[in-house]
Protein backbone atom coordinates (compact mmCIF):
# COMPACT_ATOMS: atom_id res chain seq x y z
CA UNK A 1 0.00 0.00 0.00
CA UNK A 2 2.80 2.17 0.98
CA UNK A 3 4.65 1.42 -2.79
CA UNK A 4 1.21 2.72 -4.44
CA UNK A 5 1.33 5.47 -2.68
CA UNK A 6 4.72 6.43 -3.16
CA UNK A 7 4.39 5.54 -6.88
CA UNK A 8 1.39 8.06 -7.07
CA UNK A 9 3.34 10.71 -5.29
CA UNK A 10 5.77 10.50 -7.43
CA UNK A 11 3.85 10.35 -10.85
CA UNK A 12 1.84 13.18 -9.38
CA UNK A 13 4.92 15.21 -9.37
CA UNK A 14 6.40 14.56 -12.31
CA UNK A 15 3.22 15.13 -14.36
CA UNK A 16 2.92 18.87 -12.20
CA UNK A 17 6.74 19.69 -13.27
CA UNK A 18 5.89 18.59 -17.16
CA UNK A 19 2.78 21.11 -16.78
CA UNK A 20 5.02 23.43 -14.98
CA UNK A 21 7.32 23.47 -17.65
CA UNK A 22 5.32 23.15 -20.38
CA UNK A 23 3.91 26.53 -19.04
CA UNK A 24 7.47 27.64 -18.64
CA UNK A 25 8.27 27.26 -22.52
CA UNK A 26 4.93 28.71 -23.67
CA UNK A 27 5.84 31.75 -22.07
CA UNK A 28 9.33 32.05 -23.37
CA UNK A 29 7.96 31.28 -27.05
CA UNK A 30 5.65 33.99 -26.23
CA UNK A 31 8.03 36.61 -25.94
CA UNK A 32 8.63 39.53 -23.79
CA UNK A 33 5.11 40.62 -24.00
CA UNK A 34 4.00 37.59 -22.55
CA UNK A 35 7.00 37.99 -19.85
CA UNK A 36 6.17 38.57 -16.38
CA UNK A 37 8.73 40.87 -15.56
CA UNK A 38 8.47 44.48 -16.63
CA UNK A 39 11.52 46.17 -19.00
CA UNK A 40 13.99 47.96 -17.20
CA UNK A 41 12.86 52.04 -16.82
CA UNK A 42 14.32 54.79 -16.82
CA UNK A 43 14.18 56.73 -13.80
CA UNK A 44 10.87 59.11 -12.96
CA UNK A 45 9.75 61.85 -11.62
CA UNK A 46 5.71 62.73 -11.53
CA UNK A 47 4.17 64.96 -14.17
CA UNK A 48 7.38 65.11 -16.03
CA UNK A 49 8.22 61.70 -16.26
CA UNK A 50 11.99 60.48 -17.80
CA UNK A 51 12.38 63.68 -19.58
CA UNK A 52 15.48 64.44 -17.13
CA UNK A 53 16.78 61.40 -17.77
CA UNK A 54 16.74 62.27 -21.62
CA UNK A 55 19.02 64.96 -21.43
CA UNK A 56 21.25 64.23 -24.64
CA UNK A 57 23.46 66.17 -27.19
CA UNK A 58 22.82 63.29 -29.79
CA UNK A 59 19.83 62.88 -32.02
CA UNK A 60 16.88 60.33 -30.15
CA UNK A 61 17.33 57.58 -32.10
CA UNK A 62 20.87 57.75 -31.03
CA UNK A 63 20.94 58.38 -27.49
CA UNK A 64 18.39 55.51 -27.47
CA UNK A 65 20.86 53.50 -29.00
CA UNK A 66 23.44 54.23 -26.33
CA UNK A 67 20.94 53.85 -23.74
CA UNK A 68 20.44 50.17 -24.73
CA UNK A 69 24.05 49.45 -23.44
CA UNK A 70 23.02 50.66 -20.07
CA UNK A 71 19.07 48.94 -19.73
CA UNK A 72 18.88 45.98 -22.76
CA UNK A 73 17.62 45.79 -26.12
CA UNK A 74 14.03 46.84 -24.38
CA UNK A 75 13.61 49.15 -22.06
CA UNK A 76 10.45 51.54 -20.84
CA UNK A 77 10.32 55.27 -19.79
CA UNK A 78 7.49 58.06 -19.26
CA UNK A 79 7.04 60.84 -21.48
CA UNK A 80 4.85 62.63 -18.96
CA UNK A 81 1.94 60.88 -17.92
CA UNK A 82 2.58 58.37 -20.89
CA UNK A 83 4.55 54.94 -20.83
CA UNK A 84 6.44 54.45 -23.53
CA UNK A 85 8.68 50.87 -24.68
CA UNK A 86 11.64 50.92 -26.74
CA UNK A 87 12.89 48.16 -28.96
CA UNK A 88 16.29 48.14 -29.95
CA UNK A 89 16.42 44.54 -31.60
CA UNK A 90 14.78 43.06 -34.56
CA UNK A 91 13.36 39.95 -32.51
CA UNK A 92 11.04 42.38 -30.49
CA UNK A 93 10.33 45.00 -33.33
CA UNK A 94 9.08 41.57 -35.40
CA UNK A 95 6.91 40.85 -32.59
CA UNK A 96 5.23 44.63 -32.18
CA UNK A 97 4.59 44.77 -35.93
CA UNK A 98 4.07 41.19 -37.31
CA UNK A 99 3.63 38.81 -34.46
CA UNK A 100 1.26 41.28 -32.25
CA UNK A 101 0.24 43.65 -35.67
CA UNK A 102 -3.47 44.29 -34.46
CA UNK A 103 -2.85 44.74 -31.13
CA UNK A 104 -0.19 47.54 -31.40
CA UNK A 105 -1.71 48.93 -34.33
CA UNK A 106 -3.09 51.90 -33.02
CA UNK A 107 -1.40 55.45 -33.08
CA UNK A 108 -1.00 58.25 -30.29
CA UNK A 109 -2.76 61.48 -30.79
CA UNK A 110 -0.80 64.54 -30.26
CA UNK A 111 -1.25 68.07 -31.11
CA UNK A 112 1.05 67.95 -34.15
CA UNK A 113 -0.59 65.80 -35.90
CA UNK A 114 -3.69 66.31 -35.17
CA UNK A 115 -3.22 69.67 -36.85
CA UNK A 116 -1.51 67.73 -39.70
CA UNK A 117 -4.09 65.69 -40.38
CA UNK A 118 -7.09 66.96 -39.38
CA UNK A 119 -7.64 65.35 -36.60
CA UNK A 120 -6.47 61.93 -37.44
CA UNK A 121 -8.29 61.50 -41.48
CA UNK A 122 -5.03 60.26 -42.72
CA UNK A 123 -3.36 56.78 -43.14
CA UNK A 124 -0.02 56.90 -41.19
CA UNK A 125 -1.06 59.09 -38.07
CA UNK A 126 -4.78 57.86 -37.35
CA UNK A 127 -5.42 55.46 -35.03
CA UNK A 128 -6.81 51.60 -35.81
CA UNK A 129 -10.36 51.77 -36.56
CA UNK A 130 -13.07 50.40 -39.19
CA UNK A 131 -12.66 53.61 -40.96
CA UNK A 132 -8.99 53.20 -41.15
CA UNK A 133 -9.36 49.72 -42.44
CA UNK A 134 -11.44 50.40 -45.47
CA UNK A 135 -9.83 54.20 -46.06
CA UNK A 136 -6.04 51.95 -46.58
CA UNK A 137 -8.09 49.17 -48.09
CA UNK A 138 -9.16 51.77 -50.50
CA UNK A 139 -5.67 53.54 -51.34
CA UNK A 140 -3.84 50.70 -51.92
CA UNK A 141 -7.17 49.57 -54.32
CA UNK A 142 -6.54 52.73 -55.58
CA UNK A 143 -2.44 52.73 -56.00
CA UNK A 144 -2.49 49.27 -57.08
CA UNK A 145 -4.84 50.37 -59.80
CA UNK A 146 -3.33 53.49 -61.02
CA UNK A 147 0.28 53.36 -60.00
CA UNK A 148 2.70 50.71 -58.25
CA UNK A 149 3.82 48.66 -61.14
CA UNK A 150 2.03 49.69 -64.56
CA UNK A 151 3.78 51.22 -67.12
CA UNK A 152 2.49 54.66 -66.97
CA UNK A 153 4.55 55.17 -63.62
CA UNK A 154 7.51 54.09 -65.20
CA UNK A 155 6.70 56.88 -68.14
CA UNK A 156 6.17 59.07 -65.54
CA UNK A 157 9.30 58.48 -63.71
CA UNK A 158 11.62 58.16 -66.90
CA UNK A 159 10.38 61.40 -68.12
CA UNK A 160 11.21 63.57 -64.54
CA UNK A 161 14.47 61.75 -64.23
CA UNK A 162 15.19 62.75 -67.89
CA UNK A 163 14.23 66.40 -67.36
CA UNK A 164 16.54 66.34 -64.10
CA UNK A 165 19.16 65.03 -66.29
CA UNK A 166 18.92 68.15 -68.84
CA UNK A 167 19.40 70.43 -66.36
CA UNK A 168 22.06 69.14 -64.99
CA UNK A 169 23.58 69.00 -68.63
CA UNK A 170 22.97 72.89 -68.70
CA UNK A 171 24.24 73.43 -65.21
CA UNK A 172 28.16 71.89 -66.14
CA UNK A 173 30.85 73.67 -64.42
CA UNK A 174 28.76 74.73 -61.50
CA UNK A 175 27.79 73.87 -58.16
CA UNK A 176 24.67 72.41 -58.07
CA UNK A 177 22.21 72.25 -54.96
CA UNK A 178 20.22 68.99 -56.24
CA UNK A 179 17.88 68.99 -53.43
CA UNK A 180 15.36 71.56 -55.30
CA UNK A 181 15.97 69.28 -58.48
CA UNK A 182 15.32 66.40 -56.56
CA UNK A 183 12.16 67.35 -54.92
CA UNK A 184 10.72 68.76 -58.13
CA UNK A 185 11.25 65.70 -59.84
CA UNK A 186 9.67 63.49 -57.46
CA UNK A 187 7.10 65.95 -56.91
CA UNK A 188 5.99 65.89 -60.40
CA UNK A 189 6.23 61.87 -60.24
CA UNK A 190 3.19 61.90 -57.18
CA UNK A 191 1.30 65.02 -58.80
CA UNK A 192 1.52 62.92 -62.20
CA UNK A 193 0.40 60.25 -59.98
CA UNK A 194 -2.56 62.26 -58.19
CA UNK A 195 -3.96 65.21 -60.20
CA UNK A 196 -2.33 64.89 -63.56
CA UNK A 197 -0.20 67.45 -63.67
CA UNK A 198 3.35 68.88 -63.03
CA UNK A 199 5.63 71.87 -62.38
CA UNK A 200 8.29 73.28 -64.20
CA UNK A 201 11.25 75.14 -62.95
CA UNK A 202 10.82 77.92 -60.86
CA UNK A 203 6.91 77.42 -60.54
CA UNK A 204 5.49 79.83 -57.68
CA UNK A 205 3.29 77.12 -56.59
CA UNK A 206 6.17 74.52 -56.52
CA UNK A 207 8.40 76.75 -54.32
CA UNK A 208 5.15 77.37 -52.18
CA UNK A 209 4.96 73.71 -51.59
CA UNK A 210 8.88 73.17 -50.86
CA UNK A 211 8.56 76.02 -48.18
CA UNK A 212 5.50 73.91 -46.50
CA UNK A 213 6.91 70.39 -46.75
CA UNK A 214 9.78 72.05 -44.68
CA UNK A 215 8.42 73.95 -42.61
CA UNK A 216 5.90 70.68 -41.42
CA UNK A 217 9.39 68.32 -41.26
CA UNK A 218 10.84 70.46 -39.16
CA UNK A 219 7.64 70.98 -36.63
CA UNK A 220 5.70 67.80 -36.62
CA UNK A 221 5.87 64.52 -34.62
CA UNK A 222 9.32 65.30 -32.93
CA UNK A 223 7.86 64.34 -29.51
CA UNK A 224 8.34 68.24 -28.67
CA UNK A 225 7.22 69.43 -25.07
CA UNK A 226 3.62 70.76 -26.53
CA UNK A 227 3.35 66.91 -27.62
CA UNK A 228 3.96 65.85 -24.01
CA UNK A 229 2.08 68.33 -22.15
CA UNK A 230 -1.03 69.57 -24.31
CA UNK A 231 -1.73 71.79 -22.18
CA UNK A 232 1.19 74.27 -23.81
CA UNK A 233 -0.50 74.92 -26.53
CA UNK A 234 -2.55 77.71 -24.78
CA UNK A 235 1.24 79.57 -24.73
CA UNK A 236 2.72 81.10 -27.62
CA UNK A 237 4.38 78.84 -29.27
CA UNK A 238 6.79 79.22 -32.95
CA UNK A 239 7.05 75.81 -34.01
CA UNK A 240 3.49 75.46 -33.57
CA UNK A 241 2.60 78.69 -35.28
CA UNK A 242 4.80 77.84 -38.07
CA UNK A 243 2.93 74.41 -38.54
CA UNK A 244 -0.32 75.86 -38.92
CA UNK A 245 0.97 78.36 -41.29
CA UNK A 246 2.35 76.10 -43.58
CA UNK A 247 -0.43 73.00 -43.19
CA UNK A 248 -3.15 76.01 -44.14
CA UNK A 249 -0.83 76.57 -47.25
CA UNK A 250 -0.62 72.68 -47.79
CA UNK A 251 -4.70 72.88 -47.34
CA UNK A 252 -5.49 75.24 -49.67
CA UNK A 253 -3.62 73.59 -52.75
CA UNK A 254 -4.99 70.43 -52.10
CA UNK A 255 -8.20 71.91 -51.66
CA UNK A 256 -7.76 73.75 -55.05
CA UNK A 257 -7.09 70.22 -57.16
CA UNK A 258 -9.71 68.44 -55.04
CA UNK A 259 -12.60 71.11 -56.37
CA UNK A 260 -11.00 71.11 -59.79
CA UNK A 261 -11.32 67.36 -59.67
CA UNK A 262 -14.86 67.29 -58.53
CA UNK A 263 -16.23 69.84 -61.32
CA UNK A 264 -14.71 67.20 -64.11
CA UNK A 265 -15.35 64.31 -62.76
CA UNK A 266 -16.31 61.47 -64.52
CA UNK A 267 -17.27 57.86 -63.49
CA UNK A 268 -16.32 56.60 -66.73
CA UNK A 269 -13.03 58.00 -66.86
CA UNK A 270 -10.11 57.70 -63.81
CA UNK A 271 -7.64 60.15 -65.19
CA UNK A 272 -5.75 59.56 -62.12
CA UNK A 273 -5.15 58.30 -58.03
CA UNK A 274 -7.62 60.98 -56.87
CA UNK A 275 -10.22 60.04 -59.64
CA UNK A 276 -9.75 56.54 -58.53
CA UNK A 277 -10.16 57.34 -55.05
CA UNK A 278 -13.63 59.71 -55.66
CA UNK A 279 -15.18 57.08 -57.59
CA UNK A 280 -14.49 54.46 -54.92
CA UNK A 281 -15.88 57.03 -52.26
CA UNK A 282 -19.07 56.99 -53.69
CA UNK A 283 -19.76 53.63 -54.86
CA UNK A 284 -18.72 52.42 -51.10
CA UNK A 285 -21.70 55.42 -50.18
CA UNK A 286 -23.91 53.43 -52.19
CA UNK A 287 -23.08 50.33 -50.73
CA UNK A 288 -24.86 48.86 -47.86
CA UNK A 289 -21.92 46.74 -46.49
CA UNK A 290 -19.34 50.16 -46.29
CA UNK A 291 -22.00 52.34 -45.24
CA UNK A 292 -21.23 53.98 -42.12
CA UNK A 293 -17.47 53.66 -41.68
CA UNK A 294 -17.37 57.22 -41.95
CA UNK A 295 -15.41 59.03 -45.21
CA UNK A 296 -15.32 62.67 -45.66
CA UNK A 297 -13.79 64.59 -48.19
CA UNK A 298 -11.30 65.64 -44.71
CA UNK A 299 -10.28 61.98 -45.52
CA UNK A 300 -9.77 61.71 -49.43
CA UNK A 301 -7.11 65.20 -48.97
CA UNK A 302 -5.90 63.92 -46.11
CA UNK A 303 -4.79 61.21 -47.54
CA UNK A 304 -3.42 63.06 -51.14
CA UNK A 305 -1.82 65.19 -48.35
CA UNK A 306 0.11 61.93 -46.65
CA UNK A 307 1.18 60.92 -50.19
CA UNK A 308 2.84 64.02 -50.60
CA UNK A 309 4.14 64.37 -47.44
CA UNK A 310 5.32 60.83 -47.06
CA UNK A 311 5.97 59.95 -51.18
CA UNK A 312 7.97 63.36 -51.59
CA UNK A 313 9.53 63.66 -48.86
CA UNK A 314 11.03 60.48 -48.03
CA UNK A 315 11.92 59.33 -51.33
CA UNK A 316 13.91 62.71 -51.85
CA UNK A 317 16.14 62.39 -48.68
CA UNK A 318 16.77 58.97 -49.38
CA UNK A 319 18.07 60.30 -52.85
CA UNK A 320 19.72 62.75 -51.24
CA UNK A 321 21.27 60.26 -48.94
CA UNK A 322 22.37 58.32 -51.51
CA UNK A 323 24.50 61.27 -53.66
CA UNK A 324 26.08 61.61 -50.26
CA UNK A 325 27.12 58.76 -49.57
CA UNK A 326 28.03 58.37 -53.78
CA UNK A 327 30.41 61.49 -53.38
CA UNK A 328 32.02 60.13 -49.95
CA UNK A 329 32.35 56.66 -51.56
CA UNK A 330 34.01 57.28 -55.66
CA UNK A 331 34.54 53.85 -56.20
CA UNK A 332 31.64 52.77 -55.56
CA UNK A 333 29.83 55.04 -58.03
CA UNK A 334 32.50 53.94 -59.83
CA UNK A 335 31.62 50.03 -59.63
CA UNK A 336 27.65 51.05 -60.56
CA UNK A 337 28.60 53.05 -64.12
CA UNK A 338 30.51 50.11 -64.98
CA UNK A 339 27.48 47.99 -64.17
CA UNK A 340 25.19 49.98 -66.09
CA UNK A 341 27.90 50.42 -68.92
CA UNK A 342 27.78 46.50 -68.95
CA UNK A 343 24.17 46.18 -68.85
CA UNK A 344 22.37 49.02 -70.62
CA UNK A 345 25.17 50.57 -72.52
CA UNK A 346 24.39 54.42 -73.47
CA UNK A 347 22.43 53.52 -76.41
CA UNK A 348 18.68 53.60 -74.25
CA UNK A 349 18.57 54.55 -70.73
CA UNK A 350 17.50 52.27 -67.93
CA UNK A 351 13.92 51.27 -67.60
CA UNK A 352 12.56 48.66 -64.49
CA UNK A 353 13.04 45.33 -66.32
CA UNK A 354 16.72 46.13 -65.81
CA UNK A 355 16.77 45.79 -61.94
CA UNK A 356 17.62 42.05 -62.65
CA UNK A 357 20.47 43.17 -64.06
CA UNK A 358 21.85 45.66 -61.85
CA UNK A 359 22.59 44.02 -58.49
CA UNK A 360 25.34 46.39 -57.26
CA UNK A 361 23.05 49.36 -57.76
CA UNK A 362 20.55 47.70 -55.47
CA UNK A 363 22.95 46.61 -53.15
CA UNK A 364 23.95 50.39 -52.92
CA UNK A 365 20.27 51.82 -52.66
CA UNK A 366 19.73 49.04 -49.29
CA UNK A 367 22.64 49.88 -48.52
CA UNK A 368 21.84 53.87 -47.92
CA UNK A 369 18.67 52.71 -46.76
CA UNK A 370 20.02 51.22 -44.38
CA UNK A 371 23.02 53.12 -42.72
CA UNK A 372 20.84 56.21 -42.95
CA UNK A 373 16.67 54.74 -42.55
CA UNK A 374 15.15 57.87 -43.49
CA UNK A 375 12.34 57.46 -40.35
CA UNK A 376 14.97 56.11 -37.92
CA UNK A 377 12.76 55.94 -35.05
CA UNK A 378 9.29 54.51 -37.04
CA UNK A 379 6.08 56.11 -35.80
CA UNK A 380 5.02 55.05 -32.48
CA UNK A 381 2.65 52.34 -32.00
CA UNK A 382 0.23 52.08 -29.09
CA UNK A 383 -1.26 48.97 -27.30
CA UNK A 384 -4.84 48.68 -28.39
CA UNK A 385 -5.75 46.13 -25.35
CA UNK A 386 -3.95 45.25 -22.80
CA UNK A 387 -1.29 42.25 -23.08
CA UNK A 388 0.32 39.47 -20.65
CA UNK A 389 1.69 40.71 -17.77
CA UNK A 390 3.98 43.84 -18.52
CA UNK A 391 2.15 46.01 -21.67
CA UNK A 392 -1.63 47.97 -20.93
CA UNK A 393 -3.53 49.27 -23.10
CA UNK A 394 -2.51 53.14 -24.40
CA UNK A 395 1.32 52.25 -23.67
CA UNK A 396 3.18 53.33 -26.93
CA UNK A 397 5.65 51.49 -28.31
CA UNK A 398 8.64 53.01 -30.62
CA UNK A 399 11.00 50.66 -32.81
CA UNK A 400 14.31 52.28 -33.18
CA UNK A 401 15.15 51.19 -36.62
CA UNK A 402 18.56 53.24 -36.10
CA UNK A 403 19.73 50.56 -33.82
CA UNK A 404 18.06 47.58 -35.67
CA UNK A 405 20.11 48.52 -38.53
CA UNK A 406 22.90 49.70 -36.78
CA UNK A 407 23.49 46.36 -34.65
CA UNK A 408 27.20 44.99 -34.35
CA UNK A 409 25.76 41.61 -33.53
CA UNK A 410 23.71 41.72 -36.78
CA UNK A 411 25.58 43.62 -39.00
CA UNK A 412 29.60 43.10 -39.70
CA UNK A 413 31.00 47.27 -39.03
CA UNK A 414 28.00 48.72 -39.49
CA UNK A 415 29.22 52.28 -39.13
CA UNK A 416 30.61 51.49 -42.72
CA UNK A 417 28.88 51.71 -46.13
CA UNK A 418 29.04 48.53 -48.18
CA UNK A 419 26.99 47.36 -50.69
CA UNK A 420 28.73 44.02 -50.94
CA UNK A 421 27.18 43.32 -47.64
CA UNK A 422 23.83 42.73 -49.82
CA UNK A 423 25.31 40.54 -52.27
CA UNK A 424 25.98 36.89 -52.52
CA UNK A 425 29.84 35.40 -52.13
CA UNK A 426 29.89 35.62 -56.47
CA UNK A 427 28.16 39.63 -56.15
CA UNK A 428 25.84 38.42 -58.48
CA UNK A 429 22.58 37.76 -56.77
CA UNK A 430 20.92 39.95 -53.86
CA UNK A 431 20.83 38.81 -50.64
CA UNK A 432 19.33 39.74 -46.78
CA UNK A 433 22.33 39.29 -44.67
CA UNK A 434 20.25 39.50 -41.71
CA UNK A 435 16.61 39.73 -40.74
CA UNK A 436 17.40 43.36 -38.79
CA UNK A 437 16.55 45.12 -41.78
CA UNK A 438 13.09 46.90 -41.93
CA UNK A 439 13.40 50.66 -43.92
CA UNK A 440 9.43 50.60 -44.89
CA UNK A 441 8.53 49.25 -41.16
CA UNK A 442 6.27 45.33 -41.31
CA UNK A 443 3.43 44.27 -40.71
CA UNK A 444 -0.40 45.97 -40.18
CA UNK A 445 0.91 49.50 -40.53
CA UNK A 446 3.58 48.86 -43.35
CA UNK A 447 4.72 51.48 -45.74
CA UNK A 448 1.59 51.96 -48.26
CA UNK A 449 4.42 53.55 -51.00
CA UNK A 450 7.05 51.06 -50.59
CA UNK A 451 6.99 49.87 -54.25
CA UNK A 452 6.68 53.35 -55.51
CA UNK A 453 9.54 54.45 -53.70
CA UNK A 454 12.22 51.46 -55.11
CA UNK A 455 10.74 52.54 -58.36
CA UNK A 456 11.66 55.95 -57.82
CA UNK A 457 15.12 55.42 -56.08
CA UNK A 458 16.22 52.43 -58.98
CA UNK A 459 15.15 54.96 -61.98
CA UNK A 460 16.53 58.47 -60.81
CA UNK A 461 19.65 57.19 -59.56
CA UNK A 462 20.07 54.78 -62.40
CA UNK A 463 19.25 57.52 -65.05
CA UNK A 464 22.27 60.32 -63.43
CA UNK A 465 24.68 57.26 -62.97
CA UNK A 466 24.46 56.45 -66.58
CA UNK A 467 25.27 59.91 -67.21
CA UNK A 468 27.33 61.61 -64.87
CA UNK A 469 29.72 61.43 -61.94
CA UNK A 470 29.24 63.20 -58.97
CA UNK A 471 31.68 64.79 -56.80
CA UNK A 472 32.38 67.75 -54.52
CA UNK A 473 32.75 71.32 -55.68
CA UNK A 474 36.81 72.78 -56.14
CA UNK A 475 37.21 74.11 -52.89
CA UNK A 476 34.36 72.43 -50.89
CA UNK A 477 34.45 70.29 -48.11
CA UNK A 478 32.71 66.61 -48.20
CA UNK A 479 29.21 66.85 -47.35
CA UNK A 480 28.13 65.89 -43.34
CA UNK A 481 26.97 62.36 -42.77
CA UNK A 482 25.01 63.29 -39.32
CA UNK A 483 22.02 64.56 -40.76
CA UNK A 484 19.16 66.53 -39.33
CA UNK A 485 16.59 65.06 -37.26
CA UNK A 486 12.91 65.71 -37.70
CA UNK A 487 9.88 63.66 -38.85
CA UNK A 488 12.56 62.49 -41.21
CA UNK A 489 15.92 62.28 -40.50
CA UNK A 490 17.56 64.71 -43.56
CA UNK A 491 20.84 65.27 -44.93
CA UNK A 492 22.44 68.94 -43.98
CA UNK A 493 22.56 70.73 -47.50
CA UNK A 494 25.41 70.42 -49.67
CA UNK A 495 26.51 70.87 -53.42
CA UNK A 496 27.30 68.64 -56.24
CA UNK A 497 29.66 68.53 -59.26
CA UNK A 498 27.42 66.76 -61.89
CA UNK A 499 30.27 66.47 -64.68
CA UNK A 500 28.82 64.42 -68.19
CA UNK A 501 31.35 61.32 -67.80
CA UNK A 502 33.74 61.08 -70.96
CA UNK A 503 31.88 60.06 -74.18
CA UNK A 504 28.60 60.53 -73.24
CA UNK A 505 26.35 62.15 -75.94
CA UNK A 506 24.42 64.75 -74.91
CA UNK A 507 21.29 63.62 -77.06
CA UNK A 508 21.56 59.94 -76.72
CA UNK A 509 19.09 57.71 -78.34
CA UNK A 510 15.66 56.75 -77.04
CA UNK A 511 14.67 53.50 -75.54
Amino acid sequence: MCSIRMAWLFCSCVFAGVIILVLYLKRKMQGFLADDRSPPSLPSLPIIGSLLSLKSDSPPHVFFQQLQKKYGDIYSLMMGSHKVIIINNHHHAKEVLLKKGKTFAGRPRTVTTDILTRDGKDIAFADYSATWRFHRKMVHGALCMFGEGTASIEKIICREASSMCEILTNLQSTAVDMAPELTRAVTNVVCALCFSSSYKRGDPEFEAMLQYSQGIVDTVAKDSLVDIFPWLQMFPNEDLRILKRCVSIRDKLLQKKYEEHKADYSDNIQRDLLDVLLHTKRRSENNASTQGVGLTDDHLLMTVGDIFGAGVETTTTVLKWSIVYLIHHPQVQKKIQEELDSKIGRDRHPLLSDRGNLPYLEATIREVLRIRPVSPLLIPHVALSNCEYTVQKGTRVIVNLWSLHHDEKEWKKPELFIPERFLDEEGNSLCYPTPSYLPFGAGVRVCLGEALAKMELFLFLSWTLQRFTLGVPTGQPLPDLHGKFGVVLQPQKYKVDAKLRPGWEKNPKPH
